[in-house]
């Protein structure tokens, strides 16, 4: 099988198998993405399917679309099949999630809502964190939407970051057509027919005597271009435990859980020969840190954007004694001129900055294969959290990606160089921010550069004193 990329392998342990013949285009930031999915809604013919995470209350669609519940409605009364799947967890976050109380559902009473809703729930502080889209479910119109943005307030940006005062997040999802929205259909209908709280009188919407299983895809989705594409997940041991494999792929035994987005991870930092860029909201698996370092020994030049704030979990495993040997080597990645740990800030006015906070998860190698998600890059994500990636193989798209990204970050095309001089002058623009920062003066773009041994840190841009 020859393809741009073939020298990353796909993953093999997973319910999803390679699929040829896909459309892939990748939505940089919350504004541009939830608008497209807005269009793609309102284009359905059939049905739409969502899976939901974390929700702002006041979260509102770009473009006066209205609240998740104003596109879902409107959907509905159109005549379509519309579905979520909703997380339920309120002992972890009370407020941060619609996890069907009884002021939740007195809510969606005063609306008239009559979509169909189930919660699914996981043990202990385990979540459900896949967010996908599927429009048209089964029919050749399907299109998916698979990312990791959240429904947040912060979240409903454009790229570059300028207008929001209050705090902006930087996140991705990507649209795909074509046979692989045949494994988003699958993950949707085991996810569907087997969530939690499905027989609870509070464990669906409008009741549970109104709602029935769905059927898995019988056929794939036709063709809509020439990109491969592979859907992977994490699910959690003992989640679900039906066996029908998707279409033309033998069944996988689901009840013993899936890795497949850490195989793949895996799978494409081993064969890098030139690059890997990776925006991720966190670093938090010590295999992944001991994969980079072999790659960085074969000269492979990496980029790694984060968070300048760390999160909690981050911060937490630092003054943990127990994690002083996977900080140790997360923060020893700083002897590599090859490694780059950079942060993103938007300039706001003489010597003030907003952190951007990077919630993205995905990663791109070679400029020939990608991966975009709800996984995070940690332990959490790889084997207890329930999450969704696409990752494709493609030149033109993986580059193109790239470039949007760096243009974003660097405001630079950076189109007319190698992969590898374009993360090298990343490298130098964002030591050049991080000196600028130190000074007081304004940043050229978002991205600035922070030293390995100091994250996470209250201040981890700071350079050593001789170097400012």
């Amino acid at each position: 099988m020859t393809y741009s990329g073939a020298h990353i392998p796909h993953a093999k342990n997973g319910s999803y198998p390679l699929r040829l013949g896909n459309a892939v285009r990748p939505l940089i930031d919350g504004a541009p993405a939830f608008r497209r999915i807005c269009e793609a809604v309102e284009q359905a013919q059939h049905s739409v399917w969502v899976t939901v995470a974390f929700m702002d209350k006041d979260f509102q669609m770009p473009d006066g679309h209205g609240s998740l519940f104003d596109v879902l409605d409107r959907a509905k009364k159109r005549g379509l099949d519309v579905r979520a799947i909703f997380w339920r967890s309120p002992e972890i976050d009370p407020i941060g999630h619609f996890h069907g109380s009884a002021e939740h559902r007195q809510f969606l009473s005063a609306r008239g809502s009559t979509f169909s809703a189930r919660w699914d729930r996981l043990p202990k502080t385990w979540c459900h964190h896949q967010k996908s889209w599927l429009m048209d479910a089964g029919k050749d119109t399907e299109i998916a939407f698979v990312g990791g943005i959240n429904l947040g307030v912060n979240s409903t940006v454009d790229p570059g970051h300028e207008k929001h005062e209050n705090g902006s997040t930087h996140d991705i999802y990507v649209e795909v057509q074509g046979p692989a929205t045949t494994d988003v259909h699958h993950n949707f209908v085991q996810r569907w027919n087997e969530a939690s709280e499905k027989d609870l009188p509070d464990g669906s919407w409008p009741a549970k005597e109104m709602l029935s299983n769905l059927t898995f895809p019988e056929l794939l989705t036709a063709p809509a271009g020439n990109i491969p594409v592979q859907i992977s997940r994490t699910i959690r041991r003992e989640t679900y435990s039906d066996t029908t494999p998707s279409v033309g792929a033998a069944p996988f035994p689901i009840s013993k859980g899936e890795q497949s987005v850490f195989e793949q991870y895996q799978l494409a930092i081993d064969a890098a020969k030139e690059t890997i860029h990776i925006e991720d909201q966190a670093l938090g698996t010590l295999l992944i840190i001991e994969k980079m370092e072999k790659a960085l020994e074969r000269g492979v030049e990496i980029v790694y954007i984060l968070p300048g704030k760390a999160n909690d979990l981050m911060v937490r495993a630092v003054n943990d004694p127990r994690s002083r040997p996977f900080i140790d080597r997360l923060q020893g990645l700083g002897r590599y001129p090859n490694f780059t740990m950079a942060a993103l800030a938007a300039n706001r006015g003489p010597g003030k900055y907003r952190d951007v906070y990077v919630h993205a998860k995905m990663a791109i190698v070679d400029g020939v294969w990608a991966t975009i998600g709800s996984c995070n890059i940690g332990d959490r994500s790889f084997y207890s959290d329930t999450e969704l990636n696409a990752s494709f193989w493609d030149r033109d798209t993986a580059r193109r990606f790239l470039n949007d990204l760096l243009k974003e970050h660097l405001d630079m095309d950076v189109s007319h160089m190698t992969d590898r001089e374009a993360l090298i002058f990343f490298k130098e623009t964002a030591r050049e921010n991080t000196l600028r920062r130190v000074r007081g003066e304004a940043l050229k773009g978002l991205a600035f550069q922070m030293d390995p041994a100091h994250y996470p840190s209250v201040e981890p841009w700071l350079p050593p004193i001789n170097q400012r």
